[in-house]
C-alpha cells in the first residue's frame, strides 16, 4: 500500500499554495508534516485525501491514478483540530457511523467499535453522548471512528492542538502505539517540533508551501539539508550568525574562532544553533563566548529563554532553570562549537554539527 505524489502542485486565484512537491508514503508508516501556520500542511493534506484537485500533476494510490477520484471513492480518513462528533449520538454510535454507511453487519459493527473503544481507553463511555465527555475523550471518540474505518489513509490534521497539556501528552504518547497496528498511511500535522520529534517515523519539513526535505524524523532534525528546514525543526528557531572561514578556521567575530569543519572552502557562511545549546556558564574549554544585550527574559517554570541582541542578529537561548536576569543588562553566553552547523551563502548545509555527526 503506497501513496505517491508526483509533481503535485496547488494555486488558488493565482496564487501557489503548494510548490511541485513529490512524496512516497508506504504502509503501516507514521509521517508528519512539520511547519507554521500557512506553511501549507491542511493544503498539502486536502489533496491526499482529494478534497482538493492537483493544479499540476498526479496522485497514485498502490500505483493507480486517484487524481479526480472524488473523496468518497477513497479510502481516507480525516481527523481534524476541532472535535467533530455527532452531538445526539452516543459514542457507540458515533463510532459506528461509518460503519453503518458501508452497510457493515451489526455483529462486524460490534466488534469494530468494541475494538476501537478499547484501544481508546473509551469502553466504560460507550452510553455516553460526547457532551459528556471531557475534551480529551471527545477527541478519542473522533480518533476512534477514523480508526474504525480501516482506512487505508489516515489524515491527522492537528488533532491535539486543542486539549490541555495533560491530555496531550497522553495522546501524543499513544498515538503512535495506536495506530502501529493497523497498517495503514498514516499523515499527522504539526506544528510543534517536539511533537515530530515524539512521533518517531518519518517527518516532512514545509516552508510557504515547499516540503524542504522528507526522510527519518531523527535524521531530518540532526542533519536538515538546509537553514530553511533547520529553522523549521527547531523551537523556538535556529539562531544564526554571519561568520567566515579562512585557513582551517571559522571566525565568529568577538575574537571568537573555532577549527573550521572537513570540506569548509574559504568563504562567508551562516552559523546555526539551536537555542538549547546556548548557556549562560562555560562548561567546556573550547566554549565560544559572546557579548549580547539581554532584550526579554521568559520563565517557562523549569526553564528559562532568553532573547538577545548580538550584532545585529536576534537569538534565543533556553536555558535550564529559573533565572533572574535584568532586561537590557550587559549577558556572556556561551556556545559549544561542536553545536554548530555551517550554511553557505544560498542557505545549504555545507558541515552538520559535530554532535550530530555523531548521534
Amino acid at each position: 500500500m503506497t501513496l505517491t505524489l508526483e509533481n503535485v502542485s496547488l494555486a488558488v486565484d493565482g496564487q501557489t499554495h503548494i510548490h511541485p512537491t513529490d512524496l512516497a508514503l508506504e504502509a503501516g508508516t507514521m509521517n508528519v508534516l512539520l511547519g507554521p501556520t500557512l506553511a501549507g500542511k491542511t493544503s498539502l493534506m486536502r489533496l491526499m485525501a482529494g478534497l482538493d484537485v492537483p493544479t499540476t500533476g498526479r496522485i497514485l494510490w498502490q500505483g493507480d491514478d486517484v487524481t479526480g477520484m472524488r473523496v468518497q471513492d477513497r479510502g481516507v480518513a480525516m481527523v481534524y483540530q476541532q472535535f467533530i462528533n455527532y452531538p445526539s449520538m452516543t459514542v457507540f454510535e458515533n463510532i459506528a457511523s461509518p460503519l453503518r454507511l458501508l452497510g457493515k453487519s451489526k455483529d462486524e459493527i460490534a466488534t469494530a467499535v468494541d475494538r476501537a473503544a478499547a484501544l481508546m481507553r473509551l469502553t466504560p463511555f460507550l452510553d455516553r453522548k460526547p457532551l459528556e465527555l471531557s475534551g480529551g475523550q471527545q477527541q478519542r471518540c473522533a480518533l476512534a471512528r477514523a480508526l474504525v474505518k480501516d482506512a487505508g489513509l489516515v489524515l491527522l490534521d492537528e488533532p491535539l492542538a486543542n486539549l490541555d497539556y495533560k491530555l496531550r501528552e497522553e495522546l501524543r504518547a499513544e498515538i503512535p502505539n495506536i495506530f502501529r497496528e493497523a497498517g495503514s498511511i498514516f499523515v499527522y500535522a504539526t506544528t510543534e517540533p517536539e511533537e515530530a520529534l515524539l512521533l518517531g517515523g518519518n517527518v516532512a519539513t514545509l516552508w510557504e508551501g515547499r516540503v524542504t526535505q522528507f526522510g527519518p524524523t531523527p535524521s531530518v532534525y540532526r542533519k536538515p539539508v538546509d537553514a530553511t528546514t533547520a529553522r523549521v525543526f527547531s523551537d523556538p528557531p535556529m539562531n544564526f550568525l554571519d561568520v567566515t572561514v579562512a585557513g582551517g578556521r571559522v571566525d565568529y567575530g568577538d575574537g571568537q574562532g573555532a577549527a573550521a569543519p572537513a570540506g569548509a572552502a574559504d568563504g562567508a557562511y551562516r552559523a546555526g544553533f539551536r537555542p538549547n545549546h546556548l548557556d549562560l556558564s562555560r562548561h567546556t574549554e573550547t566554549a565560544l563566548a559572546f557579548e549580547c544585550d539581554l532584550a526579554v527574559t521568559e520563565i517557562t517554570g523549569s526553564e528559562t529563554f532568553v532573547h538577545l541582541d548580538h550584532a545585529g542578529h536576534r537569538w534565543v537561548g533556553l536555558i535550564h532553570g529559573v533565572r533572574e536576569l535584568t532586561p537590557g543588562a550587559r549577558t556572556t553566553v556561551y556556545l559549544d562549537p561542536a553545536h554548530v552547523y555551517l550554511f553557505d551563502a544560498g542557505g545549504t548545509l555545507v558541515a552538520p554539527a559535530p554532535y550530530a555527526e555523531a548521534a
